[in-house]
């Protein structure tokens, strides 16, 4: 009856339907290799640590995104997580699942949210991606992780980002995959994951390219 009332239309080209048409969400750029084995940033040839995260001690083994966060994609993702268009996480889920490969882990799990923001948004993007991922990959999702009080990320700089309070385990972990939204500077994946503990493949919809980052 809503969808009479209101019918729906892509967030993109405007066309009655679903939120995310078909025709949008292929055309939507792809991160494609070479990309570098460790943050997934795109790479003139492959190697195992571009300029993006060589020196640093990341607590994670990989990480891989399905598009790069470009002017539409940065659209959507706002529109999904500000505006409660919590339907679009199903639609970002098939965009991940059709271009990230499925991580070798044994359960899914999320960066969990800072408490102005759960309340502010009355929904968590990155847990309903990672549950929506986890019924695809046919893996377990479990929040393994709590969030320390923290000030708001928007507006901060890169070295500002680095320095965020970090996470705590709330349960054990084997394998895991850790699943994110957008990967900024990888801050925050990085202090989620050096707290489980565990072998932690990152993935998140979206990834933002440093521009001159090759290898």
């Amino acid at each position: 009856m809503l969808d009479l009332l209101l019918p729906r239309r892509c967030l993109v080209c405007r066309v009655p339907g679903a939120l995310l048409c078909a025709r949008c969400s292929d055309a939507l750029p792809a991160l494609r290799p070479p990309l570098c084995a460790c943050c997934g940033a795109p790479v003139a040839w492959p190697v195992e640590r571009c300029r993006e995260c060589a020196g640093r001690r990341l607590a994670f083994v990989s990480a891989r995104a399905a598009v790069p966060y470009d002017d539409d994609v940065r659209r959507f993702v706002r529109l999904w997580k500000e505006r409660g268009l919590r339907s679009l996480a199903e639609a970002a889920a098939d965009i991940v699942s059709e271009r990230v490969p499925r991580p070798s882990a044994e359960v899914v799990t999320f960066v969990p949210p800072d408490r102005w923001r759960a309340r502010a948004r009355g929904h968590h993007p990155a847990e309903r991606l990672a549950r929506a991922l986890a019924r695809r990959w046919e893996l377990p999702c479990r929040p393994l992780l709590r969030a320390a009080p923290a000030q708001r990320q928007r507006g901060l700089s890169r070295a500002q980002r680095q320095r965020r309070p970090g996470f705590s385990a709330v349960a054990a972990a084997g394998d895991a995959v850790l699943v994110d939204d957008v990967y900024t500077t990888g801050a925050t994946v990085d202090a989620a994951a050096r707290a489980l503990h565990a072998r932690v493949e990152v993935v998140t919809f979206a990834r933002t390219i440093r521009r001159g980052g090759d290898a």
